[in-house]
C-alpha cells in the first residue's frame, strides 16, 4: 500500500529537487521549456512564452496540496534546470511511472540520473512503492542510459506506442525497478 508523501524536498550531491513555484517561469522557459531538442519526444510543444510556462505552473502549484501529486524543479547552482516527476501511479499495484526532461545545456554531466536517483529511493524508502518504471522513445537512447544507472532492467519494447506531438508515432522501451531490487542494490 502506498504512503503518500506529496513533493518533498530531496538533496544529492550536486542538486535540490523542490516544489516549483510560478516564480520559475523565466528560468524554466529559458532552460528546457521552449527547446524543442527537449521536448522533441514529448506530449507537448516547446512553450511560446514565459506567460504560457506561467500558467502551467500555477497548474502544477495548485496541485501540491494533494499527497498523492510528485512533481520536482531540478535546481542547480539555485537554477531550476529541468523537471521530474510521478506521471503515473497505480494505488492498486503500488507503481510508480517517472517521467523527466531538462535543459540541453545540462545534458551528458549525470545530473539527470542523480535526481532520478534521489526520487526512486524516495518513492521505494518513504512511499512504499513496489515497483519503479521509466517508459522512453527508442530514439532518445540517453533516457535508458539513465535508467540503467538508476538500477532499472529493460523489460521489453512497445512498438508505435505512442503519438509525439509531432504526429510521428514512436517505439517506448519500458525500463524497471522493484522494491526488492532497490533493497539488494542490483
Amino acid at each position: 500500500m502506498l504512503t503518500h508523501k506529496g513533493t518533498q524536498t530531496l538533496s544529492t550531491e550536486r542538486l535540490v529537487l523542490r516544489r516549483f513555484t510560478t516564480k520559475d517561469a523565466q528560468n524554466m522557459y529559458d532552460n528546457w521549456a521552449s527547446d524543442s531538442r527537449v521536448t522533441r519526444y514529448l506530449t507537448w510543444l516547446p512553450h511560446k512564452s514565459p506567460a504560457e510556462t506561467e500558467e502551467i505552473l500555477k497548474m502544477w502549484c495548485n496541485d501540491y496540496p494533494n499527497p498523492d501529486y510528485y512533481q520536482w524543479a531540478i535546481e542547480y547552482n539555485g537554477t531550476p534546470i529541468g523537471s521530474i516527476a510521478v506521471v503515473r501511479i497505480s494505488e492498486r499495484d503500488d507503481l510508480a511511472e517517472l517521467g523527466y526532461c531538462m535543459g540541453y545545456d545540462y545534458w551528458g554531466q549525470g545530473l539527470m540520473s542523480e535526481a532520478v536517483k534521489a526520487v526512486i529511493d524516495f518513492l521505494f524508502g518513504k512511499v512504499s512503492a513496489n515497483r519503479v518504471c521509466i517508459c522512453h522513445a527508442v530514439k532518445n537512447p540517453a533516457s535508458g542510459k539513465v535508467a540503467k544507472k538508476c538500477g532499472l532492467s529493460y523489460e521489453g519494447t512497445l512498438r508505435q506506442e505512442f503519438r509525439s506531438h509531432t504526429g510521428e508515432f514512436l517505439d517506448i522501451a519500458v525500463h524497471g525497478i522493484t522494491r526488492d531490487q532497490w533493497a539488494k542494490g542490483e
